[in-house]
């Protein structure tokens, strides 16, 4: 890609961050790229358009209804004749815009307008970063959009605070934009196994035996893996229509089956599903008719997969569980990570109200078989998987480093 002249649109919105991209556009010119210039109607009081026009020696846009292209509105025109499109700074309006088809100002017009790869570089107040919606917004782009994220990083903010909002260097853009993004991929060549959902153990026609997951951890957690660039096997008792690998299962058996025959190629396995512990013994192919006396029906244990699956795995592999518990939550959660000889756990507190099962939200606590534990305050899904993954590069990249170690002492 960096070796041919790029037709690049530049999506600038109303951030301190801006001024930044005065640099960032004489760097894409010194490569050798053409940079068009789409300011949001509030980026203008942030920079200027003369400077723009200098740096870019193209006209700088913001009109939706500009009268400087004739042959088509001007969003088509531009989005026909561009090769990508980067919006920075990206605010958490104009993110919001995008994720929702909202076309107010000319580049959001040019978002749905266009087929060509979209960057995201986001800059807001950390606050803002890691509210709910701003990070429900950046699960729709990259997963239903396919847009590309450039994460912002932690520093000193404009606003006072410190934290997760300060844009991404000016290195780090054009280096994903121009060279690809596998910096921003950390999970690139790792094929992971994620479960989603509550299994359902058959009764009969209309019963079974079921549990309250929604199935929003295991999607989260399946997104966020395939936009850090794993390759994906979403095994899910709920529909998900995703552009990775989605295999649909009911009952706690055929999770089994389908993950066993993954799991010898697969690098690591996240175990977000609420698995069934028992299953009726017999199943019975009639509805069974309600009757003046009480029915018994026996159960039998249905088999631990994570236990199965921890004995047996390679040492490079990596197996990570929940543990949703109702009283003695780290204790528990700690006996089945040594029980299960599984590499983490994440364990959470079923009585509190309004989180966990079928919310958006949750609060949970990472603990490590090497002895190491985070707690987690509440917050959504999509930030908790996110720090999830983080976790899980951070257990490769010490197999890495391990393997490094003992390969230099023989």
């Amino acid at each position: 890609m960096s070796g041919q002249s790029k037709n690049i649109i530049l999506g600038i919105s109303a951030g301190i961050a801006a001024y930044r991209m005065y640099d960032l556009i004489s760097e894409l010119k010194k490569l050798g790229h053409n940079v068009t210039v789409v300011l949001t109607s509030g980026a203008k009081h942030f920079v200027s358009e003369l400077p723009l026009k200098i740096l870019s020696s193209n006209h700088v846009y913001c009109d939706m209804f500009s009268p400087e292209i004739q042959n088509k509105p001007v969003h088509i025109e531009l989005a026909d004749n561009a090769d990508l499109v980067l919006l920075a700074p990206a605010t958490a309006d104009i993110i919001a815009k995008a994720a929702c088809g909202i076309c107010d100002e000319l580049i959001t017009s040019i978002l749905l307008a266009t087929h060509v790869p979209v960057y995201i570089a986001p800059a807001m107040n950390t606050n803002m970063w890691e509210h709910f919606t701003t990070q429900k917004n950046i699960e729709t782009l990259v997963t239903k959009l396919g847009y590309k994220i450039i994460p912002p990083e932690d520093g000193d903010l404009a606003c006072g605070y410190s934290g997760v909002g300060h844009i991404a260097s000016n290195e780090k853009i054009i280096k994903t934009i121009l060279y690809g993004d596998s910096e921003t991929k950390p999970l690139l060549g790792k094929k992971i196994i994620v479960t989603a959902g509550g299994t359902r153990e058959v009764i009969d026609p209309v019963r079974f035996i079921g549990n309250k997951s929604s199935g929003k951890m295991g999607l989260a957690l399946a997104d966020t893996a395939n936009s850090m660039g794993a390759e994906v096997v979403l095994v899910s008792t709920v529909p998900a229509d995703r552009k990775y690998q989605v295999i649909e299962v009911e009952s706690a058996q055929e999770l089994q089956e389908v993950i066993e025959s993954e799991f010898d190629r697969a690098d690591a396995l996240i175990m977000a599903a609420a698995v069934s512990d028992f299953r009726p013994i017999t199943t019975s192919k009639q509805k069974i008719k309600k009757k003046n006396e009480d029915i018994t029906i026996e159960l039998t244990r249905n088999p631990d997969i994570l236990e199965i699956l921890g004995r047996t795995k390679r040492e490079k592999q990596v197996i990570i569980g929940f543990s949703a518990e109702s009283e003695n939550i780290e204790k528990n959660a700690i006996e089945k990570l040594q029980k299960k000889k599984i590499d983490m756990i994440i364990a959470n507190d079923i009585t509190i109200p309004d989180i966990g099962f079928g919310s958006d939200e949750n609060a949970v606590t990472i603990l490590t078989r090497d002895g190491s534990k985070e707690i987690l305050q509440r917050q959504s899904k999509v930030q908790i998987a996110r720090h999830i993954c983080n976790k899980l590069i951070d257990i490769f990249e010490t197999m890495k480093e391990t393997k490094k170690h003992d390969f230099n002492k023989k």
